[in-house]
């Protein structure tokens, strides 16, 4: 998004857990002192715009002021995060990213994608990454289990020295909390992608009483309202027109911009990938692949 962008009003300052770097710039302010939950609204489209009145105008609308958002609001720690991922990298390590159920579509995104970095790989925990489960409800419980974090750690790839994103809108449920901690027992390097709002408004399901956010090394804000719907209209009982998944996605290869930009700076090639739809792009993969064999994970 180019251009400077009008940043909204924002009150209040997030509460970061101890030893634990989280964006500080503060909360939207549509919700209150507290920075509290946002009602969902209708946003008419600019003028002369075709989708002007429309309501997917007001969801394109809606969508852009989050990402503007969270480009500003979330530069350092986006920053820091590419720092920390590239120095894995430098170091010989490995990076993953996981995600339960509708989280899990920004961190596939990030997996073996044209113009991304080869060495992102999915943590996959089997009935909880993505919907493709039958009842699709049982995704949603297994994401309470607990104990299937540590299993999934146990049985998989990872290990010290390596680093795990972990996207989880909420962050209340067992399986994240217990990805986060027991992947930093393991000497993992930890970013949690979330949005903090719902630590101070919902009751971690955790044992603990703890979120996603108190178990990362890195915390990325994505400023998204509990609910996660941008929109209402006469007529529809609920609110409705999710964001998360754009604002998550457009984070994760925010980090992964970052990422790229930082190894140049330490004198480290980037494993990038390109489009197998572009002439010689299954060539330039294969040797680019061939080369990080040992931290590549979905070949």
């Amino acid at each position: 998004m180019g251009g400077t962008a009008e940043r909204g009003a924002r009150a209040g300052r997030n509460e970061p857990g101890a030893g634990v770097r989280e964006s500080g710039k503060g909360e939207r302010g549509e919700g209150g002192e507290d920075g509290g939950q946002r009602e969902p609204r209708r946003r008419d489209g600019g003028a002369g715009s075709a989708a002007a009145g429309t309501l997917a105008g007001d969801f394109f609308d809606a969508a852009i002021s989050l990402l503007r958002e969270v480009r500003d609001s979330q530069a350092e720690t986006v920053r820091a995060a590419g720092a920390l991922l590239a120095g894995t990298v430098a170091d010989g390590g490995r990076i993953f990213a996981f995600g339960a159920g509708h989280s899990s579509l920004p961190a596939q995104d990030t997996v073996y994608r044209a113009g991304g970095l080869a060495v992102m790989n999915l943590l996959n925990v089997p009935g909880a990454v993505g919907v493709d489960v039958r009842p699709a409800t049982l995704g949603s419980a297994l994401e309470r289990v607990s104990g299937l974090a540590a299993a999934a750690l146990d049985s998989g790839p990872a290990r010290s020295g390596d680093a795990l994103i972990v996207i989880s809108l909420s962050g209340r449920n067992a399986l994240p909390v217990e990805m986060a901690m027991n992947a930093r027992a393991l000497g993992l390097k930890v970013i949690g992608v979330t949005s903090v709002a719902y630590a101070r408004q919902t009751r971690s399901r955790h044992t603990t009483g703890t979120f996603l956010k108190d178990h990362c090394d890195l915390v990325v804000d994505s400023r998204i309202a509990v609910g996660d719907a941008e929109l209402t209209a006469d007529g529809v009982d609920a609110p409705f027109g999710p964001a998360s998944t754009v604002v998550t996605s457009a984070l994760m290869q925010a980090i992964v911009a970052e990422t790229t930009g930082e190894l140049v700076r330490r004198g480290v090639e980037p494993p990038m990938l390109r489009s197998g739809n572009v002439d010689g792009g299954h060539d330039w993969n294969a040797r680019v692949m061939d080369a990080y064999a040992d931290r590549i994970f979905y070949r």
